[in-house]
């Protein structure tokens, strides 16, 4: 397999190509032929004209790649390696939602073909991979898996808008239904991961270690967010005191903030939905869930309370949201806490309206119910900075002043205007 991929006498393909699945596509595609493979045919038209959907790669991503975007089953039959890239997000009541994976793996069923390799990088709970995916690919194929095909997994390690640790730069963890499996990925994968990659003794243990990756910082992002509810009871500034504490040389440091995104925020309830599936409670686990999904309607109380204060008619209120992203400097709304801000703020009736240099607002109404101000105001009672984009960290006091009333409370969640805000109220995190 190895061999006639690297000799283009076989080809990779890569299903789904949202924000983990385009960067892993071109970046094989330097290397072999690939087929990058997506169900929405929009998307896929994109790609052909080597725009990224996703807004995270440039037109050059695409420079010198051997690489066909398709929708078409007939197109994607054609591949002997394919990799899964499906989300794997969780539905309302934080239970998860396998549809996409499941959806994938039928697709796959269908192509498959004797010899073939499947290897699932979509984050799933242990165990995901073999009691749920391989039957549905068996059913519809007729083949068996290990005999007939062989599968691994091998967990994204994506991180939307950072240009620094990349799929190149970051180990890879990998993994194979058997010996021959796992040494024949890993070398497939070495081909483009130019730090190397690592073997994990079963499929299980793989998909272990990438939900507790996210798991072990919901965990510490949620003693930070506990830590600052605290302080601020305390009048005391959580950042002043984190820094303080940053002194020492093994103090971890993390921030608190609004824990969204198709990760952080969802990782750790598909590793509780299979600990309760197996007869035990997860405690600290959802302890955190509950801290940090209780966040947005914390800091929606703390501006409602100011408002209280200083204005006459609540209802007149008018507050500006600066960030609807998950996180800064992408365009990536999925999960956005931000959005329980904004929703607690309006049950309260108060007006709220809500800015981003990088979101979409049609995706935003589609998603939330609400889209981006066309014009910024000079007279809001509070401004919420949600994320720390880097044009809003360009901004000083006399922005702030200039977009306020004079009894107006500046929120500035990731502490970005600390000590630069004087004119008017400040509060963060």
């Amino acid at each position: 397999m190895y061999q006639d991929l690297i000799e283009k006498k076989k080809m990779l393909a890569v299903i789904g190509l949202g924000y983990v699945g385009l960067p892993i596509a071109l970046e094989f595609a330097k290397k072999i032929k690939v087929i990058g493979f997506d169900i929405n045919a929009e998307r896929v038209k994109m790609m052909q004209n080597q725009i990224d959907p996703s807004q995270e790669l440039d037109t050059e991503a695409f420079d010198n790649t051997d690489i066909e975007f398709t929708n078409d089953l007939d197109v994607l039959r054609q591949a002997n390696f394919f990799i899964v890239a499906v989300p794997t997000p969780v539905d309302d009541h934080n239970i998860p939602n396998l549809v996409p994976v499941l959806k994938a793996s039928e697709t796959i069923g269908k192509v498959i073909k004797k010899g073939d390799y499947v290897v699932f990088e979509s984050t799933v709970y242990p165990g995901c991979t073999e009691e749920d995916c391989l039957p549905v690919i068996e059913k519809i194929s007729k083949l068996k898996g290990g005999k007939d095909f062989k599968i691994g997994y091998s967990p994204e390690r994506i991180n939307p808008g950072d240009k620094e640790h990349t799929i190149t730069s970051i180990t890879k963890v990998v993994s194979g239904c058997d010996a021959e499996s796992l040494d024949i990925i890993a070398k497939v994968y070495e081909l483009v991961v130019k730090a190397g990659v690592y073997k994990a003794s079963s499929i299980k243990v793989a998909e272990a270690a990438k939900i507790i990756e996210n798991t072990q910082r919901d965990l510490n992002i949620a003693l930070m967010n506990e830590l600052s509810i605290i302080f601020d009871k305390m009048q005391i500034n959580t950042y002043e005191v984190l820094e303080a504490a940053g002194t020492k040389w093994n103090f971890l440091k993390f921030q608190p903030g609004l824990v969204g995104g198709h990760c952080i925020g969802v990782d750790p309830y598909y590793l509780t939905y299979k600990s309760k599936e197996l007869g035990y409670d997860s405690r600290v686990i959802l302890a955190g869930r509950v801290i940090n999904d209780s966040m947005g309607a914390y800091v929606a109380k703390k501006i409602l309370q100011h408002i209280i204060q200083n204005v006459s008619d609540v209802k007149d209120a008018k507050v500006l949201v600066m960030g609807a992203t998950f996180k800064e400097n992408v365009s990536d709304i999925r999960n956005s806490k931000v959005a329980d801000v904004v929703n607690e703020l309006k049950s309260f009736s108060l007006n709220v309206e809500v800015t981003d240099p990088h979101a979409d607002s049609e995706e935003l109404n589609h998603e939330y119910g609400f889209g981006l101000t066309p014009k910024i105001a000079n007279d809001y009672d509070a401004v919420i900075v949600t994320v720390p984009h880097l044009k809003y960290k360009e901004l000083d006091e006399k922005y702030f002043n200039a977009i306020t009333k004079e009894k107006a409370v500046i929120a500035d969640l990731k502490g970005i205007y600390r000590n630069k805000i004087s004119e008017r109220a400040y509060w963060s995190l």
